[in-house]
């Protein structure tokens, strides 16, 4: 979905609001569906107890408790969510690089590491002295 090296997209974080509003919902239904069966059930469920199917949960049923969320509320956010992932989607993409300012950057990179390397510890560690003293009160 996304490269190693790049921030989340707005599609990137939509998708997963969805996919966890949609798997808490599809566990709800299936801890309901667990408390709704009766002894006839219980019966075929013995008999068929050593075929493992897939799309059987391994886990015994959970109790959740109430929903954090009511149903209208959860429904408003996903419409919301849908139409702010639309809006994302249309937004054309930024311009490309400057090759110039590309070019700048990489030849800056080596010498402002040069610089962080001898004078960052320096300033850091001067910085630290300052704030103990002014807790310490020394």
């Amino acid at each position: 979905m996304q490269s190693p090296g790049r921030e989340p997209s707005m599609e990137d974080i939509l998708a997963s609001i969805k996919k966890v509003i949609a798997e808490e919902k599809e566990l709800r239904t299936a801890v309901e569906e667990a408390g709704e069966t009766n002894d006839s059930d219980a019966d075929e469920e013995q008999v068929e107890e050593d075929v493992l199917e897939l799309d059987e949960p391994l886990a015994a049923a959970i109790d959740l408790g109430p929903p954090l969320l009511d149903e209208s509320a959860a429904q408003t956010s996903r419409h919301s969510l849908d139409e702010l992932s639309n809006v994302a989607a249309t937004v054309p993409p930024p311009p490309q690089v400057n090759p110039l300012e590309e070019v700048i950057r990489e030849m800056l990179r080596p010498i402002l590491k040069e610089w962080l390397d001898e004078n960052l510890p320096n300033i850091v560690n001067e910085h630290v002295k300052r704030e103990i003293s002014r807790i310490t009160g020394r």
